[in-house]
């Protein structure tokens, strides 16, 4: 269950891991200079350089994270009771990773099953 996560956490763990490796890749480049002198410039331009194409990228999927959670549904996890939102007809809750689906004939409890569930504990 360790890499089962919702689908706008997800987008957002590829963000970060560009932004590290963007940050990582300038670091490492500029390093290049530290370590041979003037010959680590070119190593150190092309570091520099694919570090930023790595860190607009994260921008890029940061931004598409952020507009699809402004449409995203929200709903209330029949598990934690937390508000989740959800992308698509399934996804699992942002908190306790439980499988969330609307499509009714995806569900293998109904609405009137689980309050049965509920009001019986």
């Amino acid at each position: 269950m360790i890499f089962k996560n919702a689908k706008i956490n997800a987008f957002r763990t590829w963000g970060l891991l560009l932004t590290m490796l963007g940050m990582g890749l300038m670091v490492l480049g500029t390093a290049g200079i530290v370590f041979w002198g003037q010959a680590g410039k070119v190593f150190a331009g092309v570091g520099l350089v694919f570090g930023l194409i790595m860190m607009m990228g994260s921008l890029a999927i940061y931004f598409w994270a952020g507009m699809l959670s402004t449409s995203a549904v929200q709903i209330q996890c029949p598990e934690c009771d937390k508000l989740t939102k959800m992308l698509g007809k399934t996804d699992r809750c942002m908190f306790c990773h439980t499988i969330l689906t609307l499509d009714p004939n995806q569900a293998n409890i109904t609405a009137e099953e689980l309050e049965s569930q509920k009001s019986s504990t």
